[in-house]
């Protein structure tokens, strides 16, 4: 992936008319541009600047450096009035979301001392209802922000402050549309049988996401793991053993030590997975392979646990059981900088009221309440083979879940919600598993979610990410439904 920022194209609007009319307004209007690029540029975005744009052929140009440049957003900064023939040019040429800047340089006007030309400084409300209409009616999608430009004094204060947190808000969602658009993820085996929510269309992917799915044979994973040395493995024990700590037998009675044996395995295949990501430059891997009979695919799909976990922290999301649609949900929660767990419904608690989740195999230990544990299993359950798993909580307080799937009709959906991780026992079975509480009660909740026709899986991640995965929906054209 060549950036990881998103291309952000900008301009800013005005009316040549004004300019030789009223002295030093243009000058103005550019400055408190070039504010609003410095602004952004700060919150992460790469600026590609059209400047001031105050004729239809000016519009023209921009579009065409916007097409040009293969922007990811556009903003219109409004600075003043404009007619809205010579701003729709602007965002028609290349087809990318388009943010309306209503930033107001004060909080009000002093009313008794303001003559025309300050007023033009000040009126960009005035053009923005014009250009909404214009870009409606040209299926152009868009969305306003109105606020200040700058801090204010009091009470209006919080119109600058809700105004740039949405628009950072914009900016980081482009940023995930971006890394989305251009990353790359590997279908390792094949979808576990018979789990139809998780069946998906490779290609829908691709025409929805801009994503690129490689599909890959074990044979691939295989392959890289003939080199490997024992220094290699020595190295690679030595970074599990500085996350995890090592449990003894516990209470299940699948439960057993983690052996030197399955250690020095786990490592191997880790190794191997990390030269299968750099090989095929992946982002994100999606795996499951059933095995047969103990032969060499079901010892290796066995082995894949721990090495997938630490992909997984390092922002290589990888979902077990071939999800690749909840892989995608991973990926995005990664890029929100919220981590994003592979997770499903473990219960349901009425006496405490809150919902169960996790999941065996990989998780997002980065994301782990404390250091997370690795147990050794004498099986795993509804899979072939045995080995060591991984065990952790999510980090306790404010908590989204993002699921994805794919409707009748064959588009991709979002579903989420919002609530908290909270302390106490939960399972010890080497699965990942937190106690989450949500603004319903668990089975009002679960009534709600499963109506959505959600994958049974989705990814659980930290803070409330619901506002920035509203603008990241609206940019893909995805429906989101949110669960309050």
């Amino acid at each position: 992936m060549a950036s990881k920022k998103a291309k952000i194209g900008i301009f800013g609007i005005g009316l040549a008319a004004y300019w030789p009319q009223f002295e030093g307004l243009k000058a103005r209007l550019e400055k408190y541009q070039q504010d609003v690029e410095k602004h952004i540029t700060e919150l992460d975005g790469e600026i590609v600047s059209a400047g001031l744009v105050d004729t239809a052929p000016g519009a023209q140009q921009a579009g065409d450096l916007f097409a040009r440049e293969n922007v990811d957003l556009i903003i219109c900064y409004v600075g003043t009035y404009a007619t809205s023939s010579q701003v729709l040019p602007a965002v028609q040429r290349r087809k990318a979301p388009v943010l309306i800047l209503n930033l107001s340089p004060v909080a009000a006007m002093d009313y008794r001392n303001t003559d025309t030309g300050e007023w033009l400084a000040n009126v960009s409300a005035c053009s923005v209802p014009e250009i909404s209409n214009a870009f409606a009616r040209s299926r152009i999608a868009f969305h306003v922000v109105t606020g200040l430009l700058y801090p204010a004094e009091g009470h209006a204060n919080r119109y600058y402050d809700r105004a740039w947190s949405q628009i950072a808000e914009w900016i980081q969602a482009a940023n995930v549309l971006h890394q989305l658009n251009y990353s790359r993820f590997g279908f390792l085996g094949h979808t576990y049988p018979g789990m139809l929510d998780m069946y998906s269309d490779l290609t829908m992917h691709h025409a929805q996401l801009g994503t690129h799915i490689e599909v890959l044979e074990m044979d691939d994973l295989q392959s890289r793991m003939k080199s490997i040395s024992a220094v290699e493995i020595e190295h690679k024990i030595n970074e599990i053993k500085a996350i995890f700590d090592i449990a003894e037998q516990g209470r299940d009675k699948l439960s057993m030590p983690v052996t030197d044996a399955a250690m020095q395995w786990s490592a191997k295949v880790s190794i191997g997975l990390d030269r299968l990501v750099s090989d095929f430059d992946l982002n994100g891997l999606t795996y499951y392979y059933r095995g047969l009979d103990g032969n060499e695919f079901e010892e290796l799909g066995a082995g894949l646990i721990v090495g997938n976990s630490l992909l997984t922290a390092r922002g290589i999301p990888a979902s077990g059981e071939g999800d690749l649609k909840t892989n995608i949900a991973m990926f995005i929660m990664d890029r929100l900088n919220a981590g994003g767990s592979y997770t499903e419904f473990y219960g349901l608690d009425f006496n405490e009221d809150f919902v169960l989740m996790g999941h065996d195999g990989p998780g997002h230990i980065a994301i782990s309440e404390g250091r997370p544990i690795l147990r050794g299993l004498g099986l795993y359950h509804g899979k072939r083979g045995y080995g060591i798993s991984v065990e952790f909580k999510v980090k306790y307080g404010p908590i989204t879940i993002l699921g994805m799937t794919q409707t009748a009709d064959g588009r991709l959906k979002m579903i989420a919600a919002e609530g908290e991780s909270i302390p106490g026992d939960t399972l010890q079975v080497g699965n990942t598993n937190s106690r989450l509480r949500f603004s319903l009660d668990p089975a009002e909740f679960i009534d709600q979610w499963s109506m959505q026709g959600p994958t049974h899986h989705c990814a659980l991640g930290i803070g409330h990410q619901i506002g920035k995965i509203k603008k990241l929906a609206s940019m893909l054209d995805l429906e989101l439904a949110v669960i309050y």
